[in-house]
């Protein structure tokens, strides 16, 4: 079965860390960009990083950028998302979805259909 599954996701003082999990099944890792999104109640979609399998350049939104770290471990066909210096704000649930192509300029671009379940994250003052 081709899937994601997200993992990592809890509860957390502001100022703390976590780290997520994206691991993948099912399909060829190294082919596609792999990005991280998230979604806080009332809001859109937010891309907050991406990072491509076959060079490992890496994208990351302003939001997120100097806090959080993208990275991926082919043998274990598993993105990693660091997150540092949490904030209330950082609040959402957070999913990977592979992609085909990452731009620099502004992350992951040309959809698949693989997505993951998502994993949630609350961030407490």
């Amino acid at each position: 079965e081709v899937q994601l599954v997200e993992s990592g996701g809890g509860l957390v003082q502001a100022g703390g860390s976590l780290r997520l999990s994206c691991a993948a099944s099912g399909f060829t890792f190294d082919d596609y960009a792999i990005g991280w999104f998230r979604q806080a109640p009332g809001k859109e979609r937010e891309g907050i990083s991406c990072i491509s399998s076959r060079d490992r350049s890496t994208y990351y939104a302003d939001s997120v950028k100097g806090r959080f770290t993208i990275s991926s471990d082919s043998a274990k066909n598993t993105v990693y998302l660091r997150m540092n210096s949490l904030k209330v704000e950082d609040t959402a649930v957070y999913y990977c979805g592979a992609f085909y192509f990452l731009a620099s300029e502004y992350g992951c671009y040309g959809p698949t259909d693989i997505w993951g379940q998502g994993t949630h994250v609350t961030v407490s003052s």
